[in-house]
């Protein structure tokens, strides 16, 4: 399927910045680049198609994975003596100046940024009001993703809702107790879900849809504990009737078969060589494996733990599809190296990949969905126990039958481990463990086969606020406790 056409040159136009010292990344976009541009419904179109874009930056996508399957039991960092930036996060020894730090926090506010400028500027355009109010069902909904992103990795985080017009507003903001911020993006989600249609055609496929809306709507009552409003808000993703489980789980992420049935929404990338190809394939294949494994040598970065691999049943279709522990050289010998190769495309130059990178899939739709219904209440053959056992058997697994799932927190640890296999470096593991209260209980469990400096406490389940916001802004951003 053809996807919109992402406009990176605009992207360019939107960042430029008319201070260069201030509060780093609450910062306003020059008003006369603003003022010039908004003018017609086209620049609106054009803007909002670009502000897609924003999804693909290091630090909201490109290195999610650090925060996520790093942080988590499910991979390590490429083995270095002298980098050691991603070494914290798998350890845990996360420093307040560590460079993914800082891009987490910049790229997502110089995302919102250009969201909170395209909701200002829309108002006083003359254009279709349908169209318009479906883009600025667009933007409510990415805004809502990168702030749920935030409050994630961050916890309270400073709320900026409208265009920063003058450099010294942004000092003026401090951190928002995240219940304000969650508050902030059930909003955006209910209004996105109001305006968004249902699917796309033509190029216009892979902008945010009703049901991306909802489910990521649902997804926020489930972090928030919310169980009964997810479970009504992710039946209404299911009964929208638009999406289903693709019979084979490798044709979910063939770059060929792209915003298939399943996709409910992802982050839209395209090879050959305009600069929109997806880096992973090339980051996480083995390094020093030359043309052996992709085109051009890997980084190594993202290596599956040995934990993970374990996990995977025997006969479970999943594990072969989203890693491999060995590889074949250019001399026919059989080198041992985990790695990830879900995402695996030909690439047309260096990461360069075609690959999409799914937020949420169907499959999780129905996952988040049993996990809500148990916590309503556990019912031994109810609903949960067939959606669980549907994502099973399109692995090639066995049904669990009720007697091995007995009670509620029998089947929290079941939907534990299915999570962990469907979802292998998709962004979902770290969150999971700390949204189901898991995360210091299980970590510290494999201490030792995950080489943890120091035992984990609650206070590493966020991670640090940039030292560099801090000291830029003393009196109103504090940093998390244990940092």
């Amino acid at each position: 399927m053809k996807t919109y056409t992402i406009l990176t040159t605009l992207l360019i136009l939107l960042t430029i910045s008319s201070c260069s010292q201030q509060f780093l990344d609450l910062k306003p976009i020059s008003n006369a680049t603003t003022d010039n541009f908004y003018k017609t419904g086209d620049d609106i179109r054009n803007a909002v198609s670009g502000s897609y874009a924003a999804l693909q930056a290091d630090g909201v996508t490109g290195n999610s994975y650090v925060f996520t399957e790093i942080a988590s039991d499910n991979t390590l960092p490429v083995a270095s003596g002298s980098i050691t930036d991603q070494d914290e996060f798998d350890r845990f020894y996360i420093k307040t100046t560590n460079p993914y730090i800082n891009g987490r926090w910049n790229d997502s506010y110089t995302a919102i940024a250009r969201y909170n400028t395209i909701l200002d500027k829309i108002g006083d355009i003359t254009m279709d009001e349908s169209l318009k109010s479906r883009n600025i069902g667009e933007i409510k909904f990415l805004r809502a993703l990168i702030y749920f992103n935030l409050v994630q990795t961050f916890g309270d985080v400073p709320l900026v809702t409208k265009a920063i017009n003058d450099p010294d507003e942004g000092y003026a903001y401090s951190r928002n107790p995240k219940t304000e911020v969650y508050a902030q993006i059930e909003k955006d989600l209910a209004d996105a879900e109001g305006a968004l249609p249902v699917s796309y055609t033509g190029v216009d496929i892979g902008r945010a849809t009703k049901g991306a809306a909802r489910a990521l709507l649902g997804k926020v009552y489930l972090t928030e504990k919310k169980f009964a409003q997810a479970v009504a808000k992710l039946k209404e993703v299911i009964d929208l009737n638009v999406y289903t489980i693709l019979p084979s789980y490798a044709d979910v992420f063939k770059v060929s078969n792209k915003n298939h049935k399943e996709s409910v929404f992802d982050v839209q990338y395209k090879s050959g060589g305009s600069g929109e190809g997806n880096p992973w394939p090339n980051l996480f294949a083995p390094q020093n494996s030359g043309n052996s494994v992709i085109a051009f040598s890997g980084n190594g970065n993202n290596q599956p733990t040995d934990d993970l691999i374990k996990a995977f049943e025997t006969g479970d279709v999943r594990k072969d599809v989203s890693l491999a522990t060995s590889y074949v050289n250019a001399s026919g010998q059989t080198v041992q190296a985990n790695y990830v190769k879900k995402y695996f495309d030909t690439p047309v130059v260096n990461n360069d990949n075609g690959n999409n990178i799914p937020v949420i899939r169907y499959a999780d739709v129905l996952l988040m969905y049993a996990e809500s219904l148990n916590e309503v209440g556990y019912q031994a053959t109810g609903e949960a126990l067939t959606y669980l056992n549907q994502i099973r058997s399109r692995a090639g697994l066995k049904p669990k039958p009720a007697t091995d799932i007995p009670d509620q927190q029998s089947f929290r640890l079941a939907m534990e481990q299915e999570r962990r296999v469907e979802f292998a470096f998709e962004g979902q593991r770290w969150y999971d463990l700390v949204r189901t209260g898991r995360a210091v209980t299980v970590m510290n469990s494999k201490k030792d086969q995950i080489r943890l400096v120091n035992v984990l406490t609650d206070n590493n389940l966020v991670f640090p606020i940039p030292q560099s916001q801090i000291d830029i802004n003393k009196d109103k951003i504090k940093q998390n406790p244990g940092y």
